[in-house]
């Protein structure tokens, strides 16, 4: 089976070849026998009806500094792809969410993974919430006063933007810290979007494991642990990826979490586990892939592309 795949993804050029999972995906395709298409997020356009993309054929291979090469660049019609992944980054702002409004017209005739509508209904941060029994006490907020309440009944916490990634905006916040409300007025003043707080798990120091789950069944797991005085475990901000297990804990999470992925077209999501608590569930552009295929010695992107090619 040789299908069309169109990459939605941000500048191909900077990538790191070695941990980007976007790579990874494209590097699998076309051993697969898959042709690539690549455009940038804003090159994508609704014109009179159908949706449109500006960019390149794509050929990918593992030399660092020389991964990719692009044919000549072409306006093509998406629907004429089998495949379009949606592979940009957050921050989950209104262009993004403009993608996924564009891309739900071609799909399902083209399979848009992850399915844009649930991204666009289940980002990260707020998926979660309909599983508070495996999440760590939680708020969203844009009422100072309401946070401050939070803070005072669940001591440290930890404070951060709704829609960023890869550890940009987080703080932890002491039970005694006085920068709360200077914090507030900061991220105010930026837009006008709630602030998740949730109560401060100690087990981070030990780690924030991603779990990886294909069509919502779990294929394994990295730990993340934070760089010496930080708090934050994001590889973007120094975490050290380790080698790790799944734990009880772990399949119980996502045997809760899985079919409902599976029912909503979330064919590659990442979740985070910090000790015995959910704390994220990444559906927009997850991460991990390349790190769990080194430790684990699995090809996780193999898993993808067959989880893909069943489903066409």
């Amino acid at each position: 089976m040789s299908l069309k795949i169109a990459f939605q993804m941000d500048p191909i050029g900077p990538i790191d070849i070695d941990a980007d999972s976007t790579f990874r995906i494209a590097e699998e395709a076309q051993a697969r026998g898959h042709s690539l298409f690549y455009y940038t997020p804003d090159k994508l356009a609704y014109d009179q009806g159908r949706v449109t993309a500006k960019g390149w054929p794509l050929t990918v291979r593992r030399v660092k500094g020389d991964h990719f090469q692009l044919g000549d660049e072409q306006v093509v019609d998406l629907a004429e792809f089998d495949v379009v992944w949606l592979r940009q980054d957050p921050p989950f702002d209104m262009g993004y969410i403009t993608t996924t409004h564009i891309l739900d017209m071609i799909h399902p005739k083209t399979m848009v993974v992850n399915d844009p509508f649930w991204v666009r209904n289940y980002p990260e941060k707020l998926l979660v919430l309909n599983f508070p029994d495996l999440t760590p006490p939680t708020m969203i907020a844009r009422d100072l006063e309401t946070l401050k309440q939070f803070r005072a009944q669940h001591g440290d916490v930890i404070l951060k933007p709704l829609y960023g990634n890869g550890g940009a905006g987080v703080f932890k916040l002491k039970a005694g810290d006085s920068n709360l409300a200077s914090l507030h007025e900061l991220f105010a003043g930026i837009n006008r979007e709630p602030l998740i707080m949730q109560q401060f798990l100690p087990d981070v120091a030990k780690g924030d494991k991603r779990v990886i789950l294909v069509d919502g069944e779990p294929v394994g797991a990295i730990n993340r642990v934070p760089a010496a005085g930080e708090t934050r475990s994001n590889m973007h901000v120094g975490g050290r990826p380790e080698k790790v297990d799944l734990t009880d804990r772990d399949r119980e999470i996502c045997a809760r979490i899985g079919p409902l992925l599976r029912e909503k077209g979330q064919i590659f999501v990442g979740i985070d586990v910090i000790g015995d608590w959910l704390t994220e569930i990444n559906v927009t552009s997850p991460t991990g892939i390349q790190e769990l295929e080194r430790f684990d010695g699995v090809n996780i992107a193999e898993k993808i592309w067959q989880a893909i090619e069943t489903r066409r």
